[in-house]
This record gives C-alpha cells, structure tokens and sequence, in this order.
C-alpha cells in the first residue's frame, strides 16, 4: 500500500515533522549554564554575616542557611567554607511584614490569609578588587494561613520566606552583568 493510499499514515508523518521543526526552532537558542557569560562553578561565594534588624528570632539563622543552599542549587558559583570565596555577601534584614491577602468569606473584616514578606538589604563584594557586585534591597515572600497561633504559623513559614529571598539573592547575583 502506498503512502498517499492512506491518509492516516501520511497525516502521522507530517505531523511528526511539524513537531520536529518546533522543537529545533523553539529550542535553538537555549544554552546550559549561567546566562550572564560565565562558566558554572568557577567563582566561590562566602556567605558573610546576616543582620537581623527584625523582631523575629533567629530568622537570621534561616536566611544564612537557606543562602548557602541556594548556592549549591543555583549551581553557578561554588560555596566559599574558608576565607577562599570570590565574592562575599553580606545581608542585613530590614523588614518583617504581614499583610492581609484574603478575608474570610462571611466575614470581610477577618483575614484568612497573609502575604509575609521580608526585605534585605544585601551586598556582594569581590574580594580581589573591593569592586561592589549587588547593592540593593531584595525581598522576599510567602503566603501564611491564619490559624489560632499565627505566631506558629509564622515559624513554620520562616524557611519558605528565606528560601524565597536565597532564589532572588543568588538569582541577581547570576543574571547580573558584571
């Protein structure tokens, strides 16, 4: 049987070609590794001191960890153990906020949920130069349920929040143009 005998078998072939086609143009561009030029694991990152200006306890301690493994998800720096890192950033929490993001639905005054976000101020410096990286404040966020002990909610959130602010730090960080 031939292939303009059956339709079937002929629509099948050009749709596998089609789909082939999109996957060479749509894929064409993309390239592994750092999107800013440099190779993956060649600089070395310390993570300094983390401030806490807030009135959370030990949120600092959060946010030093979950920068650290950021570091090694991220993937295009090393993390710095000793005094050997390229880049030291030092971060200094500025914010703890709590806003209301939904309300109960028979009741407009009583929130059900919260938007918490924490604002940082970070500093990246190149040890070689002094040459400043990254300057700026960069937040992070998660949402909360209210529940009876919000402050309990608050806590378990904690690791989500600084994963949040880690993923943007090091993200700017890796994106930038320096």
């Amino acid at each position: 049987m031939s292939t303009a005998a059956n339709p079937t078998r002929w629509s099948t072939v050009v749709s596998l070609l089609v789909v082939t086609l999109g996957l060479v143009v749509g894929c064409g561009g993309y390239s592994l590794g750092p999107s800013n030029g440099q190779s993956a694991g060649v600089r070395a990152i310390r993570v300094g001191h983390v401030a806490n200006g807030t009135d959370e306890p030990r949120l600092a301690d959060t946010v030093s960890h979950a920068l650290r493994a950021q570091i090694h998800v991220d993937g295009t720096f090393r993390l710095a153990t000793q005094d050997d890192g390229d880049i030291v950033i030092t971060t200094a929490l500025q914010k703890f906020q709590r806003n209301p993001l939904t309300f109960q639905r028979n009741d407009i005054i009583a929130t059900r949920d919260y938007d918490v976000i924490l604002t940082a101020h970070v500093k990246a410096i190149e040890v070689g130069s002094g040459k400043v990286l990254l300057d700026q404040e960069v937040i992070g966020r998660t949402t909360i349920r209210n529940t009876a002990d919000l402050g309990s909610a608050e806590r378990q959130a904690a690791p989500l929040l600084a994963e949040n602010l880690a993923r943007n730090i090091i993200s700017r960080l890796s994106e930038g143009s320096w």
